[in-house]
């Protein structure tokens, strides 16, 4: 088997197997295919799609390329929110803290920036100080203590969503549905929470501007995490504007704290 017989048939619309798929994310994710063959596979996907089987397929050799956590030891409800972003989304570091405070674990792994979308890393790494490369015990230990907990991904959990995240930002292939169904739905099964809410962003301000696209997306990620024992919900939200009153990874956190101190101030208000 060979990468090149693999891009050659989905640049071709050919279906693939699960085989395939497995033998060029596992390829990818060990160093044994390049970056600019694995880019030739994205921009076939982009063109061609990939089918519901494919889209699993990919989503569960992502998920695999690393561990995927049980936290069932865990004593309490374990729950997280995914953005799909957009221009000023800090929900998840709105929603994070509150679910903790109500008694729920939320292990949390989230992304950089994608496209003109601020990741929610990019914005904690405005706190001096912070540290969001975790490794796994380090993971498990700060949610233990502090009943959520937010990194990247790892070396140990979806290792090779890292490489893809950052391959699809510069090649143009953000905007792929499979592609990010399949990125975000590797990151929530393998960080292990059994709850799963998926907030699609619509409008000018979002990847997807399309509502009947983002109703498409919402659907394949709720199919997909009930495949692997979720309990999936999903919520499609106004991105015609941008979130907030400011824009900026670090003016982003300042005004998420005043929100959670119900202390906004003056100039943080409309």
């Amino acid at each position: 088997m060979r990468a090149y017989d693999i891009i050659y048939k989905k640049r071709n619309g050919e279906k693939l197997s699960k085989e395939e798929i497995s033998f060029i994310v596992d390829g990818y994710n060990k160093g044994e295919i390049a970056d600019y063959q694995m880019s030739a596979f994205f921009m076939a996907i982009y063109f061609k799609s990939l089918d519901d089987e494919e889209t699993f397929a990919f989503t569960e050799s992502m998920a695999k390329s690393g561990q995927i956590l049980d936290l069932s030891f865990l004593d309490g409800p374990t729950a997280d929110k995914h953005s799909t972003g957009g221009v000023g989304d800090g929900t998840s570091l709105l929603i994070a803290p509150v679910l903790a405070a109500c008694g729920v674990y939320v292990p949390m792994m989230s992304g950089r920036a994608l496209g003109h979308t601020g990741g929610t890393l990019d914005k904690l790494e405005a706190i001096p100080g912070f540290n969001v490369n975790l490794d796994k015990d380090e993971f498990i230990k700060v949610l233990k203590e502090n009943t959520f907990v937010m990194i990247g991904q790892t070396k140990e959990v979806a290792p090779v969503d890292k490489k893809m995240y950052a391959l699809r930002d510069v090649t143009a292939t953000v905007e792929s549905i499979p592609l990010i169904c399949s990125s975000i739905m590797s990151k929530k099964i393998a960080e292990g929470a059994a709850n799963i809410l998926l907030d699609v962003k619509t409008g000018n301000a979002a990847f997807i501007q399309k509502y009947e696209e983002s109703k498409l997306l919402a659907k394949k990620m709720v199919s997909i995490g009930k495949m692997f024992g979720r309990n999936m919900k999903a919520v499609i939200t106004d991105m015609d504007e941008p979130l907030g009153n400011v824009a900026g990874n670090s003016l982003e956190i300042i005004q998420t704290m005043e929100i959670l101190k119900n202390k906004l101030k003056n100039e943080f208000k409309k």
